[in-house]
């Protein structure tokens, strides 16, 4: 069974930067495709970023392009995501994801395993 581990998330400024990172266990890595997503208060979980098995393909949502950074360490078993230039409206509980397929994660189709989630909030 795959288990996903969050860390990182915490209380920043707006402007400021955070880097989630997210410890798999359980299966093969470099076989599973990552994401994060994030649900605030009140709205529907949404994709953030996604990352393919080997790294070499990755997906934003057009808020977060140009801030965020997903990647991922395949020696570490370990997804990461680098964000800059945070705003108030990135407070959310933000979740790591892995699925063996790469559409399933960035369309947020039946994703086969989840993390406990790790709290961002930005103040302004």
């Amino acid at each position: 069974q795959v288990q996903l581990v969050e860390s990182g998330g915490g209380l920043v400024q707006a402007g400021g930067s955070l880097r989630l990172s997210c410890a798999f266990s359980g299966r093969t890595f470099s076989s599973y495709a990552m994401g994060w997503y994030r649900q605030a208060p009140g709205k529907e979980r949404e994709v953030v970023a996604a990352i393919s098995q080997s790294g070499g393909t990755t997906n934003y949502a057009d808020s977060v392009k140009g801030r965020f950074t997903i990647s991922r360490d395949n020696g570490k078993n370990t997804v990461y995501l680098e964000m800059n230039s945070l705003k108030s409206e990135d407070t959310a509980v933000y979740y790591c994801a892995a699925d063996m397929s790469y559409v399933a994660v960035v369309r947020h189709e039946l994703v086969a395993y989840w993390g406990q989630g790790t709290q961002v909030t930005v103040s302004s």
